[in-house]
């Protein structure tokens, strides 16, 4: 009881056939109202039909929202605008999902470049692996610590 009562409460607003042979932007100043050039009408938005029938106004005479920009063009304008908003979209996807599928072969060109790397690291590591070993081989030569590939069992010596 308390709060209802309490409330103020908004004027209604004035309807739209009230501004009539005044001026399109008085008109315009309520957003449910639709103002025609053909007799200076200030008439109600048809929300039924998203444009309003010919019948009651012919697009190219018809403004909304604005005074200096009639209905066809507010219409043509807006269309381009959401085809370059949908073009730029899929244009980004389309980019987007050519970079990830380059990217997910870069990977794959890296793996193989290490993989060559690494093979040539063994190999170098084999090779010096060998040379010592042929060094290591004349040091036990040299002393008589070489045992003989062809007879690998000899006599121990006792001294």
């Amino acid at each position: 009881m308390g709060l209802a009562q309490l409330a103020p409460t908004a004027p209604p607003a004035p309807a739209c056939s009230e501004f009539s042979q005044r001026s399109c932007e008085e008109c315009l100043k309520n957003v449910a109202c639709l103002w025609c050039y053909t007799n200076n009408t200030c008439i109600d938005y048809p929300v039924r039909s998203i444009l309003p029938p010919s019948s009651l106004c012919s697009l190219s005479n018809a403004r909304w929202g604005v005074c200096w920009i009639n209905f066809e063009a507010l219409i043509i304008a807006i269309a381009v605008v959401a085809g370059l908003i949908l073009v730029s979209i899929t244009v980004c996807c389309c980019y987007c999902c050519y970079c990830r599928r380059r990217s997910r072969s870069r990977p794959d060109e890296e793996e193989e470049r290490l993989a060559r790397k690494r093979e040539e690291q063994r190999l170098q590591s084999l090779q010096r692996k060998h040379e010592r070993k042929m060094k290591h081989d004349e040091i036990r030569k040299k002393y008589g610590l070489l045992q003989d590939s062809d007879n690998p069992y000899s006599r121990l010596e006792n001294e």
